[in-house]
């Protein structure tokens, strides 16, 4: 796989960005694990294959833009209406997105090669900030894939609850990404 060093652009246009919820407690059941994605985001990519240390990564996310995609399990499918009852709860009551409207994450640190990488960087939500890191690899000669783990409670995130805290979804999130390179 060769992607050429440089400069490039994360965008919507060219990938996906999604978080995905798991569940938790004694009605786990009933509820759904969620697939959302981040619909409005940008960010920039910058790629020294010799020296991965100079390589670099920003991303910066509109925190009112999860779309919930997908519901799996649960005693019941996951309409509409639930979809747009779950976005809101995102942006009014776990995101508060009125006060902070965006997500965003910073490289601190690159190491590893195109095939098998990993991005040390700093998460910030809700104006806290903890470490991440992002696990990748190259998919082809422009396009990459990776993962990282996200602990809602780190950032003063209480997982969403119901049914007096019988259903719960997981502290723990993934986030997934896949992106086409578009030079900058």
């Amino acid at each position: 796989m060769a992607v050429a060093n440089g400069s490039y652009w994360l965008r919507p246009e060219s990938g996906r960005l999604l978080v995905k919820t798991g569940r938790t407690g004694l009605g786990s059941r009933a509820g759904h694990e969620l697939t959302i994605e981040l619909t409005r985001w940008e960010g920039r990519a910058t790629i020294d294959t010799a020296v991965p240390e100079r390589s670099s990564v920003t991303v910066t996310v509109d925190a009112g833009s999860f779309e919930v995609r997908e519901g799996a399990g649960g005693i019941k499918p996951l309409t509409d209406s639930d979809r747009g009852s779950i976005q809101r709860t995102i942006r009014e009551e776990i995101l508060n997105t009125a006060q902070y409207p965006t997500i965003s994450f910073r490289s601190v640190q690159v190491d590893g090669t195109p095939e098998s990488f990993a991005v040390a960087g700093e998460l910030t939500i809700k104006e806290e900030t903890r470490p991440v890191t992002v696990h990748g690899s190259m998919t082809g000669d422009d396009s990459v894939q990776g993962t990282a783990t996200v602990v809602q409670s780190q950032f003063g995130i209480k997982p969403y609850s119901a049914f007096f805290g019988a259903l719960r979804l997981a502290d723990q999130v993934v986030v997934e990404f896949q992106v086409t390179l578009s030079p900058a």
